[in-house]
């Protein structure tokens, strides 16, 4: 019997231990795929966080580091000025990039560092406990907001990729998602076109992905997404949010 789908070389041989309908084993899935047809596996780097994210070390199949939470970008600056020749990527949450790492990553992409982020957004932190993050939904429920975030005490949600679209040296900035078969395609466009911006040498680059959390948000994997496609996406500006003319030929 032909093989039509088999498991890319970016990954190991290890199950991904996420809760049934989280998605990202999808969103890791697809980076190991673009690793793997840009032949970059053996020259990558991965910079993992703390919280769910932070498995992911155990995922790929290239090099990893582990950084303290919110930091790293600061790794992932200084393993890229320390190897220019390597590819260097972050895969973070929402609450490690936008909450413990903001500085971080504001400077890193003022700065135009050129190293790629991929930021996984479920609008909650996921392994700590489910705390709001500052991703959370106007009224949505999580532990430290039992009765919905109020915006007049808590604010609004941040959409990360609008404010770091507007610094001068992050170059390609997307806004995406894995709800459907469709927009999965998108995701691993955007993701490809990130680590071209990389090996091009252009700037910061970072691909935001809309991620579902089902356990957090005690909902079952199917209405997890139908929550996600309702609710998260009127809410956070979609598609490629900039791409400057040098991006535009990758």
């Amino acid at each position: 019997m032909e093989k039509v789908f088999t498991r890319t070389k970016g990954l190991t041989e290890v199950a991904f231990s996420f809760c049934p309908g989280c998605t990202h084993g999808i969103i890791m899935r697809l980076i190991a795929e673009v690793l793997e047809e840009l032949d970059i596996i053996e020259d990558t780097i991965g910079i993992s966080p703390v919280g769910c994210a932070g498995f992911c070390q155990d995922f790929f199949s290239c090099d990893f580091i582990g950084a303290p939470h919110g930091r790293a970008q600061a790794v992932g600056i200084g393993v890229k000025r320390a190897l220019p020749d390597k590819t260097v990527f972050t895969y973070q949450g929402d609450g490690d990039i936008a909450a413990i790492g903001t500085q971080h990553a504001i400077h890193a992409a003022a700065r135009g560092e050129k190293i790629t982020s991929i930021m996984v957004n479920n609008a909650i932190y996921g392994m700590t406990g489910g705390q709001m993050a500052p991703t959370t939904l106007e009224g949505m429920r999580t532990s430290t907001s039992p009765y919905g975030r109020n915006p007049l005490t808590d604010g609004l949600p941040m959409d990360f990729p609008k404010l770091i679209a507007n610094l001068e040296g992050a170059v390609y900035v997307a806004s995406v998602s894995v709800d459907s078969p469709k927009h999965i395609i998108q995701t691993k466009k955007a993701i490809r076109k990130a680590f071209k911006v990389q090996q091009a040498g252009l700037g910061f680059a970072l691909v935001s992905v809309l991620s579902t959390c089902p356990t957090n948000w005690g909902m079952t994997p199917s209405d997890s997404l139908k929550w996600l496609r309702e609710n998260m996406m009127p809410v956070y500006q979609m598609g490629e949010l900039k791409m400057t003319k040098e991006v535009e030929g990758l």
